[in-house]
């Protein structure tokens, strides 16, 4: 009985420590992507351009990755938990932990940004906050489509976008495959979410990710944005939800289907052994 109460403490210790790691790296992410949005818009273009914002977003997956990689993974997005979870690499009670503590940096970093930022988005906005209109500021928390794109077209982009992300991430830690060193996965997902952004952005912003856009979105719905901030663009705000999960499933079928249900352990090992046959041969 004693035992089994040790074993649940740990357990519970460990999701706690998950949790915990999965709201800092979410939260280093989110303040130095929303950050650099609310520069390129609040300076008019002066203090920044969108590549800038492409490479903060990098900048902070790299830095939280960094960060919660040694306790958690590192997920920081909650369609890739919710993947992992499915494909039974995490349990659900770990699936809450994620999930909470990306929501919670999330929401956090949105609200340290919208502090750090508030006398000059009064200034911007004349004191009236608003989702649309030539002053309008709710795309610097939560993203948005642009007026042209359509809602097939936005979550076609968002899905083939979250697609990519979940292709790049399987080739940079795909141990059977061709892995990166773990030292440098990091910086090359950071490179991988900038590479995203400057291809695919255009559309929709590139959230490929819920905890980035859902719960900055509900700090602005609180903040003084309203309820526009969900009823907006044809309710748009649950595209940027589904389709990065959807999207995300996708990934790892193609990934299993091209590469992983093709690789087995000693795999690589008998195709060099053949290679050198065959030289030996010649």
């Amino acid at each position: 009985m004693l035992e089994k109460a040790k074993k649940l403490l740990r357990i519970r210790n460990n999701t706690i420590r998950q949790m915990l790691a999965e709201a800092l790296g979410t939260f280093i992410l989110m303040v130095f992507g929303l950050s650099s949005v609310a520069q390129v818009v609040l300076g008019k273009g002066s203090s920044g351009h969108y590549l800038s914002i492409n490479m903060a977003f990098g900048i902070g997956v790299t830095l939280g990755v960094y960060a919660a990689g040694g306790i958690s993974g590192g997920h920081l997005n909650a369609a890739i938990t919710i993947t992992q979870c499915v494909l039974g690499n995490i349990s659900w009670t770990a699936l809450v932990a994620y999930i909470t503590g990306q929501f919670l940096g999330s929401f956090m970093a949105a609200a340290t940004v919208f502090a750090l930022y508030y006398d000059a988005i009064y200034h911007y906005t004349n004191g009236s906050l608003t989702v649309s209109g030539p002053t309008a500021t709710a795309m610097i928390f939560s993203t948005y489509p642009a007026p042209n794109v359509s809602l097939q077209g936005a979550f076609f982009t968002e899905f083939t976008a979250t697609v990519m992300m979940t292709l790049g991430i399987l080739v940079i830690h795909d141990e059977k495959n061709n892995a990166a060193i773990k030292a440098a996965q990091p910086v090359l997902s950071g490179m991988l979410v900038l590479g995203i952004g400057l291809g695919m952005g255009l559309n929709t912003g590139y959230a490929i990710n819920p905890s980035r856009d859902l719960p900055p979105r509900i700090f602005t719905a609180i903040a003084g944005w309203g309820t526009a901030v969900f009823t907006s663009e044809n309710s748009w705000w649950w595209v940027p939800v589904a389709a990065p999960i959807l999207g995300c499933l996708f990934g790892v079928f193609i990934y299993k289907l091209c590469i992983d249900f093709h690789n087995y352990p000693g795999h690589h090992e008998t195709e060099h052994e053949k290679e050198q046959a065959d030289m030996e041969t010649s």
